[in-house]
């Protein structure tokens, strides 16, 4: 049974929807990022960098335990480790792959920043809300592009939807009109009607 180390962020559910769709057997061990479990000494054993996810895997590709921190290396990692999600074709596969990167890299640190400076920082920033609501909305716009005349992202359901998913789930937050991008909009709710995208999105079962 894998080990989840996870909290109610977009970055943690990407893995607890990752391991529900792949139905893989995990236990949840919540983080409370909010009072500091991320610092505590042993946690930082499991991931050096004191961010959620992690998860441990009793059953590596060696036989042996793996701890793995950073949620697109997760998504890798449990793909290959079932051969689903991640196309096995060799030009799919870094099309999925480029567009993971690109949520990993653009959507979540820019929705991260806007969610910030938009709810979290203790002065206004007008600079900051500007810059980083900008370019939010151009990263929408390349979604609402890619997904013109496509069901996903890259081909096929894959990790990169995975990743992407939880990050436009808090639209709200960045103060986004999804009616102003009828692609993603389609796209959006097509994978939240999608069951194990609802379980994964309830762990750890508490308040959003």
């Amino acid at each position: 049974m894998i080990d989840l180390y996870t909290w109610t962020t977009p970055n943690g559910r990407k893995v607890s929807i990752m391991l529900e769709e792949l139905q893989l057997p995990y236990r949840v061990h919540p983080v409370n990022i909010g009072q500091g479990d991320q610092f505590k000494p042993e946690y930082l054993k499991i991931n050096p960098n004191g961010k959620i996810p992690s998860i441990v895997d009793p059953e590596g590709p060696d036989g042996k335990p793996i701890a793995l921190m950073e949620s697109g290396a997760i998504l890798i990692y449990l793909a290959g480790k079932t051969g689903k999600l991640l196309p096995a074709a060799v030009r799919d596969r870094y099309v999925a792959l480029q567009w993971l990167m690109f949520q990993m890299g653009g959507v979540g640190p820019i929705f991260g920043q806007v969610h910030h400076f938009l709810r979290a920082a203790k002065e206004q920033v007008p600079y900051a809300i500007e810059r980083y609501t900008r370019e939010t909305r151009r990263l929408y716009g390349v979604l609402e592009e890619r997904l013109k005349g496509r069901d996903y992202l890259a081909g096929g359901y894959s990790v990169a939807d995975i990743a992407t998913y939880p990050w436009v789930a808090r639209y709200e937050w960045h103060r986004t009109d999804l009616n102003d991008f009828p692609h993603v909009k389609r796209w959006f709710d097509a994978i939240s009607a999608r069951p194990a995208v609802q379980r994964g999105m309830n762990v750890p079962p508490v308040a959003r």
